[in-house]
């Protein structure tokens, strides 16, 4: 038997050995999102230049290390002569917010969907069920746009649009997760207690949605993002 070398293995181990230190360590990547999220809200105090200020003397010019570049604009300009890095931290702080603000509302929407879905079943399950599959079954980007296009430009349309396109995740995760909670002995005892329907799903089965629901939060926030950036 041919074995591979061990220089084959090498950048793959090493792969491995940065992504154990990082799940050993997850501050790490904590505090590399929580500076770009600094550097996002304090843009208006660190960006050099006005991200909307044109200057065709300077248009083109390229970023410091390339020849001709400078200092004065550390990643060059474009076509109008726009400071690129600050209109990338400037951007930073649109995506974000877009970002934050989506999930937020798609994900309530869909966890109170998603809720109803899973503890009441039949018609209810049947009705908030199909248009789930509806909505997961078609092409999210060509549907965002068609959404974009129909409502016009403006930064409310653009989180509505996101937020039409998403909730049917956190519907189908919660659904899913009522399912395997609602049947424990300690709902059933919540039930003979006489509780009510509204205080079983927020006291006993919400908790138990949460954590996976979180996962599924810092997902879809990178998700919306790249969304976003497409519209």
């Amino acid at each position: 038997m041919v074995r591979a070398a061990p220089s084959d293995a090498l950048p793959w181990s090493r792969s491995a050995s940065v992504l154990h230190r990082l799940r050993r360590w997850p501050v790490v990547p904590v505090v590399i999102l929580g500076f770009f999220i600094a550097i996002a809200l304090v843009a208006d105090w660190i960006t050099p230049y006005s991200p909307y200020a044109t200057a065709l003397s300077n248009r083109l010019v390229p970023p410091f290390w390339e020849e001709g570049g400078t200092l004065a604009h550390l990643l060059g300009t474009d076509r109008l002569g726009r400071d690129i890095l600050s209109r990338i931290i400037y951007g930073a702080r649109v995506s974000l917010v877009a970002g934050l603000a989506a999930v937020a509302v798609g994900g309530t929407v869909g966890t109170i969907l998603g809720l109803l879905s899973g503890y009441f079943g039949r018609w209810v399950d049947g009705i908030i069920m199909r248009a789930t599959d509806a909505m997961l079954s078609l092409p999210i980007i060509l549907i965002a746009l068609l959404f974009a296009v129909t409502l016009g430009p403006s930064f409310g349309n653009l989180i509505l649009v996101l937020v039409l396109v998403m909730w049917a995740r956190f519907a189908r995760l919660v659904r899913g997760e009522v399912l395997s909670w609602k049947e424990r002995e300690f709902v059933a005892l919540a039930r003979v207690a006489g509780c009510s329907t509204l205080r079983i799903l927020c006291r006993h089965i919400f908790p138990n949605v949460v954590n996976p629901l979180m996962v599924l939060a810092t997902l879809q926030i990178g998700w919306v993002i790249i969304v976003e950036s497409a519209l």
